[in-house]
């Protein structure tokens, strides 16, 4: 039986105290050597009579690691009694530095211990909990690669990194009150608030109705009481969008329902945001105007503390930046640019290395996919070749593979900005230089105009590499599935192959062989985005009809406006075409009156949603015709339909927008559900995959699985990348990975 040997782990071994825990094993079982971080790989010199206890523990590694492969050989290598960590060394890059972690229960006691040495200290963590990836510069992770490296140890927390029984054995980020990040409160010019106590002074402002600027792990957040939202809204400009709260622990069940996968999903280490169905659909409407609101508990020792000393039982917090911007992370930039919506700012002086904002889950589907979840590595065959996905424009992020690997980073935001582009090719650069990667192709969306295939073109032409450009709505489905099968793409805008724009598309074959067989009418979007913002032009689009301008002359169109959009549409001038699932909610939405226009991303298909919750849904006969070798589903007759019953409602019965709206999101979905099902019994497919941002609307998804069910057919949609555009980047990697593949 081997007694002595070379033991290599390799994967996710960074920051998640693997070699404490390598330690502490040792001690257990009784063995001499030693452990040395390299890169991706840990290094194990390991002698003992229970050498086979030992590689059996070691294998399975701590809970936050993910191991891909342990390897053992024979060493001639003496190895002297007892065992030791080894100063850190460089090796392979495959694998990551975990993302942001929660702080842990243990950490929470010890702020709340009177006496205690992390005694009300903010920014406290163990080898078990804390930042991870906003801190990061290099690998190997040690403390002298993060932002850590300005705050040396005091003696106290010196003894308990090298003390083998302490949890914060080789924490890199242990820090207490006398060595590590302190706070500051400061007024929105920047001069101290005077108070012994930062934290009691910004709970109390904020108990006062008061605007904080709170820069958190990975950025700031402007945070208030449920009072002041409406304020804060009036500041942004934001009126009708939805914040996000930050809740007290057991304080969630009182405004929301939860259930055991919610509530394990608020409480695991990720902490996300979790979209909750409200208990009451009207209350918390300065919050939220839906039938929803998304619910975060308390991730950090700071947000522990605040709401120690609150007494309100909820803090609306939301990103400071503006909408699809980078979060911002500096004070003095944070100073500048929140002067007019802050009146506070509750700073620490550590720097955010990697901006990462909150991560947002619904009903287990990853709706912005960032802190605690990203960056993500997922294990996948893609050949030989190293391929930067860059990802399309809206929701962006970026993916690269390398060595069996695909690591896709953060939520970046909409790329049709420069603050944003700059913010992607920084990401892609740190994401670059911390895997060692030299690329070998660069994938992209079909859309030629779009900042982030200008990237990938700067990119290849710099490098002399190839360019794999992937359509949109492929690279979802690729993200999801690359078996044989039908894939449904439901989202708001992509550029088809054909020049227009899709949305609404049913697929079949394998990657990367996808052909479109199905999809939503072509319906006209008239002033091509200008009908995004005001949906009842994309209204007129589907039906261009009299009884249609009726609807808009009694909301006010004047007849000047009327005839220069019945011009538009029939002479087919700054008109595009599209398929797109989200525009016939938006359209949907316009004609219920529930949403004129458009204030923030996906606002009219969520108003609609929200409206349909509760209602009865008739079902509809489904229209069908082919066109350009595709079945096609027409959602004029949908919206004729909806049209027909809201004029027929009696005037002022309560339920008719409920009914009407809940009828046009199932008639939609189950239109959708019959395109593929006969897509699937004319090619004899088994398997539909389901992707695009409609995903996270319950009642078209589930709608969607109930029909493919009852089918006989298996419905996959991928929990592990953001249905949305968040999984485009890799769904990119993977296209042009199983392309390359096929070329080789």
């Amino acid at each position: 039986m081997q007694k002595k040997g070379r033991i290599s782990v390799r994967g996710i071994v960074q920051g998640v105290g693997f070699r404490p825990f390598v330690y502490a094993r040792a001690c257990e079982f009784g063995i001499s050597g030693s452990v040395k971080n390299l890169g991706s790989e840990v290094e194990i010199y390991a002698r003992g009579e229970r050498f086979a206890d030992f590689l059996a523990a070691v294998s399975r590694g701590p809970p936050m690691s993910r191991i891909d492969s342990v390897n053992v050989t024979k060493t001639d290598a003496g190895i002297p009694d007892g065992f030791v960590i080894l100063t850190s060394g460089t090796g392979s890059f495959s694998g990551m530095i975990p993302p942001d972690i929660a702080i842990c229960d243990d950490c929470i006691a010890d702020i709340f211990t009177p006496g205690g040495r992390y005694e009300s200290y903010w920014a406290t963590s163990c080898v078990n909990c804390g930042p991870r990836y906003s801190i990061i510069r290099e690998i190997p992770y040690d403390r002298e690669r993060t932002s850590m490296d300005e705050f040396p140890p005091c003696p106290a927390c010196a003894g308990e990194y090298g003390d083998p029984h302490s949890r914060r054995h080789h924490a890199q980020t242990i820090a207490c009150r006398t060595c590590g990040p302190g706070l500051r409160l400061m007024d929105r010019v920047g001069n101290d608030i005077p108070g012994v106590d930062p934290v009691r002074e910004a709970a109390a402002l904020l108990d006062a109705g008061t605007i904080l600027a709170i820069r958190g792990v990975g950025g700031f957040h402007l945070g208030c009481i449920e009072e002041s939202s409406g304020e804060l809204k009036s500041r942004l400009g934001r009126i009708e969008q939805p914040f996000a709260v930050m809740v007290r622990p057991g304080f969630v069940d009182q405004i929301a329902l939860v259930s055991r996968e919610e509530r394990e999903l608020l409480e695991s280490p990720v902490h996300p945001i979790v979209v909750l169905e409200k208990r009451d659909h009207a209350s918390h409407s300065t919050i939220s105007n839906l039938h929803t609101i998304g619910c975060m508990l308390p991730y950090t020792g700071l947000h522990h503390l605040l709401f120690s000393h609150l007494v309100h039982p909820l803090l609306i917090m939301t990103s400071a930046n503006m909408p699809g911007y980078p979060m911002i992370t500096d004070t003095e930039v944070a100073l500048t640019k929140l002067a007019k919506d802050a009146d506070y700012f509750l700073v620490h002086n550590r720097i955010i290395q990697n901006r990462v904002d909150d991560s947002v889950v619904r009903d287990g589907y990853i709706l912005r996919f960032s802190r605690g979840i990203a960056p993500k590595r997922t294990a996948i065959d893609l050949g030989p070749h190293c391929i930067l996905g860059v990802g399309p424009e809206l929701n962006a992020n970026a993916t690269i593979y390398k060595g069996g690997f695909a690591i896709t980073s953060p939520h970046v935001g909409n790329v049709r900005n420069p603050a944003t582009l700059a913010y992607l090719q920084e990401t892609v650069a740190k994401l670059q230089r911390l895997l060692g990667a030299q690329y070998d192709a660069v994938a992209h969306d079909l859309h030629p105009q779009f900042l982030s295939t200008r990237f990938a073109k700067e990119i290849a032409e710099e490098r002399g590499i190839g360019l794999v450009p992937v359509q949109h709505h492929r690279a979802h489905i690729a993200a999801t599935t690359t078996e044989p099968c039908v894939g449904i793409a439901i989202d708001g805008v992509g550029y088809g192959d054909d020049g227009t724009v899709w949305g609404g598309e049913v697929f079949a074959g394998q990657v990367p062989d996808l052909t479109r067989v199905a999809n939503l009418e072509p319906v006209a979007m008239p002033g091509g985005d200008l009908a995004t913002r005001f949906p009842e032009r994309m209204l007129y689009g589907i039906l261009p009809e009299e009884a249609c301008l009726d609807i808009l002359r009694h909301r006010g169109w004047s007849e000047v406006e009327l005839g220069v959009l019945r011009k538009q549409v029939a002479t087919q001038f700054n008109v595009t075409m599209t398929s797109s699932t989200g525009r016939v909610l938006d359209a949907a939405a316009a004609l219920l009156g529930i949403c004129r226009e458009r204030t923030y991303d996906g606002e009219p298909a969520m108003k609609l949603e929200a409206a349909a919750a509760g209602g009865t849904a008739e079902t509809w006969e489904p229209v069908f015709s082919r066109a350009n070798g595709c079945e096609v589903l027409s959602t004029r007759a949908i919206l004729r339909t909806a049209h027909s019953r809201l004029s027929h409602a009696q005037e002022g019965e309560r339920n008719a927008v409920r009914n009407i709206a809940a009828s046009i999101q199932y008639n939609l979905a189950r239109g959708i559900a019959t395109l593929a099902i006969h897509a699937a019994e004319r090619d004899g497919i088994s398997l539909v995959a389901l992707s695009g941002g409609v995903v996270a609307n319950r009642a078209i998804r589930e709608t969607i699985r109930e029909e493919i069910t009852r089918a006989g057919l298996t419905l996959l949609i991928n929990d592990e990348y953001p249905p949305g555009d968040g999984c485009v980047s890799f769904g990119q990697c993977v296209w042009a990975g199983t392309l390359l593949k096929e070329w080789k």
